[in-house]
């Protein structure tokens, strides 16, 4: 089943190991926070600390930008959230605490990862989304947000009311607005692309880059779903929705219906 394309820092829901052992209530012995980050910091690098600081670039002026980086590959720490996937949502907080941005992507990993496992206890599933909702704070970058939404809040509300997104959609905050969105990958996989629309109507002349690059992204990929749809949107929005959702959104399209799209966005621009 075809799934929403992103960046390599993001990384994949999978299956889980069919010999996995359910997700424990409450503790686990050795999975704490304090043994994940003294492992993570067996992989730091000098190398791979450059390549951080040329990737993440931060505003001053925005959240994210108290961020410190160690200098561990994305990859090493979704192997090593494998490892930690049963460490409970006590000791989750205290590597959303982290100043370390390498550390609170391995917690939105292990979130993620205990929401994707069909073993998952819905008790757990809503301990994780209380915590997601609660220390918003700390998932403070588009990677943060995109390890955890789309399972940690998708999947616990697929089945429940919606209201909290349209919140969040409506938030100053500009990660409350991206999680907003790209919760909504988990409603698309389901066929269900309606909340998907709707929120995107909210952001549609949003001022944030990563905002937008969100919005676009899911566009197209509700419109994988629903192509009607997304030409509905798009010939409504098209002229004056921010270019990079739009070229976002018009990815899977024919060379023809991307120019067409793009022309209506010069015409307005004249």
């Amino acid at each position: 089943m075809t799934k929403p394309k992103q960046a390599k820092t993001i990384e994949r829901g999978k299956p889980q190991p069919r010999r996995m052992k359910k997700i424990s209530p409450d503790t686990s012995p050795g999975l704490t926070a304090k043994r994940f980050v003294e492992e993570l910091k067996k992989h730091q690098s000098e190398e791979e600390l450059k390549k951080h600081h040329r990737y993440f670039k931060f505003d001053e002026d925005k959240p994210g930008k108290d961020d410190r980086f160690i200098g561990v590959r994305m990859g090493q720490i979704f192997a090593l959230a494998k490892k930690f996937i049963e460490m409970p949502p006590s000791e989750i907080e205290k590597l959303l605490e982290s100043p370390i941005h390498e550390v609170r992507a391995g917690g939105c990993s292990i979130m993620g990862k205990q929401a994707t496992s069909k073993k998952t206890p819905e008790s757990r599933l809503k301990e994780l989304y209380d915590l997601y909702l609660r220390r918003h704070d700390r998932i403070n970058n588009w990677d943060l947000v995109d390890l955890a939404a789309y399972y940690v809040v998708g999947r616990y509300l697929v089945n429940k009311p919606r209201d909290i997104l349209y919140k969040l959609a409506r938030s100053k905050n500009m990660w409350e607005r991206r999680t907003a969105i790209v919760s909504t990958a988990h409603f698309i996989r389901q066929g269900d692309v309606a909340d998907t629309f709707k929120i995107a109507e909210l952001l549609v002349n949003d001022k944030e880059d990563l905002v937008n690059k969100g919005t676009g992204w899911m566009l197209r990929y509700a419109g994988d779903k629903d192509r009607r749809k997304l030409l509905s949107f798009l010939d409504k929005h098209a002229a004056t929705m921010p270019r990079v959702a739009l070229r976002y959104s018009i990815e899977h399209f024919d060379k023809k219906q991307r120019d067409h799209y793009l022309g209506m966005k010069k015409v307005k621009a004249e």
